[in-house]
């Protein structure tokens, strides 16, 4: 088993000198922390605890190197709260108390360091201290051990409470796609750019192909270390170098995110629970600039509140959007800290909800807070979780690549979870996309609904055009949605579909006998006129001063007539019947093949036809658009 360590606490009270007592590594690797005697950036060491194998992440206490705490605290399975029995208590201790508790982690231990420079009365005043720090946290009842990094004293129990405190921690999800925060790059002579950290979920191994985010950028493992050993493979977890290739040392930095690939999608607007610490000087405000810590990285934000006073007060708890200066990557359930962007002190933390949040206007916020209320509530069961995003997304459905993003989980997983639900009849699979299968009814019934009014309005038309019908059904109806609606209702009985028309099964054209003698006139007088036909305006108006029908009228039944294909509009001008067309392209295609010349002028066109000028340029556009023939300088080429 693999477990990581991370200490936290005041500058000087101990946390280097305590993890070299725990593994025998001087943690301190940089020269201006051998110079200073401060822990400046983090260090790493390791050592085996029974069965398990503890991977130590040593961070700075000095609040002006907070930013570096928390690139690596993110990756901690149990802290180490370091307090100093000569001292008690101070304000890095707070500090990292709470940023520990904020990012969620649930198992820990105390340590009361340098317990050989104080007498029983001071450790015992310093126990209170602690005591009084993590009254009602999840280190309430944690073991609170009195050490000595310089004799010894304290070290091996805190060595088996670290144990049981590893043994009491969360268990990683395997469920999840390879991802790793990046905490430091560098380059190796002979092997080139090397990248460490913790990795947050997922399998790493030898030759695997990944992607650097945010820039999307294929890179490939070459070879992988976990505390200095070579190994083929690393699970979540563990600590871990990858020697990548595809990619300079100088195009990496601490913050970026290597993934799985296809999986991961970076953003700039998360959806968010916050907390606001009891101690924060003023309120979390909409608009308010704060500085946005989460896995390695570090960007400025800006936030909007979910609420009517737009604020959430100090100890209080809200929903927020927290929109990104820079784009990081981020999955539903995952921690954050927030700090004040002037000074730089912790004020608040939250877990995402969904990392691609959408703007909202401000009669919009009570209901994004009951979707994210939802999410909320779905975090840590990948069922419910995903049904939640399903559910959430209304009436636009979410694609399986979309869930994967939301979720770190690869497409495979995904798909799996999504057929659980389809089978248990939470689900509608509409091809592309998923949507809640409570409201599809509701998308059918509205659809039909839409069909029926606009016949009742429209008896002379032989249907309503899909586009139209998809904008009146709802305008973000995606366009695989709507077809599965269709496809349902065609199923159900209820509806028919011909020629791009969409019509109540059984409701013929409401025809009376003007429009019936109307409809026949044109057809007649197209048919009879062949490819000698006279100006549509001129049909037009003299089937409705003989039948009656208003222009109006007569111009729908035409568009009927147009639409039904019967009626083939070749210009504004000319009209012809649909058998005269297609008669005519046969006749160009035979020409073609029997000639051996698939290239004709208009003067061989108007033989062919037997037309003059006047119809055969509007002809020969309109097979132009048809794809039948196409332009090749002075000439047509017969396709």
């Amino acid at each position: 088993m693999e477990k990581v360590v991370g200490t936290a606490g005041h500058i000087d009270h101990g946390k280097t000198a305590l993890v070299k007592a725990l593994t025998g590594v001087d943690a301190d690797r940089l020269p201006e922390e051998k110079r200073r005697g401060i822990t400046i950036d983090l260090g790493f060491a390791e050592t085996t605890i029974g069965d398990i194998h503890f991977g130590f992440v040593d961070v700075p206490g000095h609040e002006r190197f907070v930013k570096n705490m928390l690139a690596g605290a993110s990756g901690i399975d149990v802290v180490l709260l370091v307090v100093a029995a000569t001292e008690g208590v101070m304000p890095q201790t707070r500090e990292h108390f709470d940023i520990s508790r904020l990012l969620g982690i649930t198992s820990g231990v105390v340590a009361l360091t340098k317990a050989d420079l104080a007498d029983e009365e001071t450790i015992a005043m310093a126990r209170l201290d602690v005591a009084e720090l993590v009254a009602g946290s999840f280190l309430e009842k944690s073991p609170l051990i009195a050490v000595s990094s310089v004799t010894g004293s304290g070290i091996d129990d805190l060595r088996l409470a670290l144990a049981e405190a590893a043994g009491a921690g969360k268990r990683k999800d395997n469920t999840l796609a390879m991802r790793l925060p990046i905490d430091r790059s560098f380059t190796m002579k002979g092997f080139g750019t090397v990248v460490t950290g913790t990795l947050a979920s997922g399998t790493v191994t030898e030759g695997d192909e990944l992607e650097l985010l945010p820039q999307k950028r294929k890179v490939r493992v070459r070879g992988l270390q976990s505390h200095g050993r070579s190994l083929h493979k690393v699970s979540s977890g563990g600590r871990v170098a990858l020697n990548l290739t595809g990619v300079d040392h100088s195009e990496i930095e601490r913050g970026m995110t290597l993934g799985a690939p296809s999986v991961f999608h970076y953003t700039q607007a998360v959806d968010a629970h916050i907390e606001v610490l009891p101690n924060a000087a003023r309120p979390l405000r909409t608009r308010q600039r704060v500085r946005f810590h989460i896995g390695t990285n570090e960007v400025l934000a800006r936030l909007q509140v979910l609420n009517e006073k737009a604020e959430i007060p100090p100890g209080g708890r809200g929903f927020a959007q927290v929109r990104l200066e820079s784009p990081v990557v981020a999955v539903a359930g995952d921690r954050f800290i927030l700090r004040s962007y002037s000074p730089q002190v912790t004020i608040a933390g939250g877990v995402v909800l969904d990392p691609f949040a959408m703007r909202y206007r401000r009669r919009e916020q009570p209901t994004a807070v009951a979707r994210l209320s939802n999410l909320k509530d779905s975090l840590g069961d990948e069922r419910e979780l995903t049904r939640a995003f399903i559910q959430t997304s209304g009436e636009t459905g979410i694609t399986t690549e979309e869930l994967s993003a939301r979720l770190g989980m690869s497409g495979s997983v995904v798909g799996d979870l999504v057929a659980e639900g389809v089978k248990a009849g939470q689900i509608t699979d509409t091809g592309v996309r998923y949507v809640a299968a409570a409201i599809f009814p509701d998308l059918r019934q509205r659809t039909f609904e839409a069909v029926n009014e606009f016949q009742k309005k429209e008896p002379l038309a032989k249907g309503i055009p899909r586009d139209v019908l998809r904008e009146k059904a709802g305008a973000r109806l995606t366009e695989d949605i709507f077809l599965a609606i269709i496809s349902a209702e065609e199923r159900s009985g209820r509806l028919t579909s011909t020629q791009g028309l969409i019509q109540i099964a059984g409701r013929s054209q409401q025809l009376g006998q003007k429009e019936t003698e109307f409809v026949d006139m044109l057809t007649r007088t197209y048919s009879a006129a062949g490819l000698a036909v006279p100006k549509a305006s001129e049909v037009i108006s003299g089937a409705v001063d003989k039948t009656g029908v208003s222009s109006t009228d007569g111009q729908k039944l035409l568009r009927t007539l147009l639409d039904s294909g019967e009626l083939v509009k070749v210009s504004d001008e000319f009209i012809f019947a649909r058998a005269v067309i297609d008669e005519l392209v046969a006749r160009l295609r035979s020409h073609a093949s029997s000639s051996g010349d698939r290239a004709i002028d208009v003067a061989v066109f108007k033989d062919l036809a037997g037309v003059s000028r006047k119809y055969a340029i509007p002809l020969l556009e309109y097979f132009d658009r048809e794809k039948v023939t196409v332009r090749a300088g002075e000439k047509r080429v017969i396709l």
